[in-house]
Parts: C-alpha cells; sequence; structure tokens
C-alpha cells in the first residue's frame, strides 16, 4: 500500500525527539525544586524528592487496591456471550421493531 497514511509517532526519530523533550524537562524541574522556595504546610514536605515518591507510592498503592480488587470484580471471558435459560423463556420482546411508537432512523 503506497498510498499508507504516515503518522507523527509512526517516525522513530520523532519518538526520540520527543524523548528527549521529556527528559530536559525532567531536569529542569529538579533543578527548579533546589532554586524555587516552597510555602509547605507540613515539615515532611521539605524533604528531598518527597513529591516524586509521594507520587511513586501512591501509584504502587492503586495498582494493588485494583488488583486486589480484580479478585472479586472480574467476570469470565465470555460472561455477555453465554445465554442464561431463564433469560431466554421469560417472554420479553427483543425485536425493537415490535414496540409501538419506536422512532427508528431507518423508517
Amino acid at each position: 500500500m503506497k498510498n499508507e497514511k504516515k503518522y507523527l509517532f509512526d517516525d522513530p526519530k520523532n519518538i526520540k525527539r520527543l524523548m528527549h523533550i521529556f527528559y530536559a524537562c525532567c531536569v529542569v524541574l529538579v533543578v527548579l525544586d533546589f532554586v524555587i522556595h516552597r510555602h509547605v504546610m507540613h515539615d515532611w514536605e521539605n524533604l528531598w524528592a518527597f513529591y516524586p515518591i509521594y507520587g511513586f507510592i501512591g501509584c504502587v498503592v492503586l495498582v494493588v487496591v485494583a488488583s486486589w480488587m480484580r479478585t472479586f470484580l472480574i467476570r469470565s471471558e465470555d460472561y455477555y456471550d453465554k445465554p442464561n435459560t431463564s433469560d431466554v423463556n421469560d417472554g420479553s420482546v427483543t425485536d425493537t421493531s415490535a414496540i409501538k411508537g419506536a422512532n427508528h432512523v431507518d423508517d
């Protein structure tokens, strides 16, 4: 296919440029942490790299809690595919065209 559209992140050079910009922003933020005076509410906020450590611990806790919740929230892979025998003969109408007054786009 000659006319295949090429997107911005299809070129590895663009990804490398973006990563260099990201690393430069990280370095600037670390340098600014030493320069800018923060008005903090608690003493532990003055610790060096408090906010990155706090953010990392928060993300780890979120992943652990989500994996724990997965144990009781997860459904089987074919949960929506297998019909329930009580649902088959309950007399409900599954064809929406049989409902009186239904407005359809194709009508």
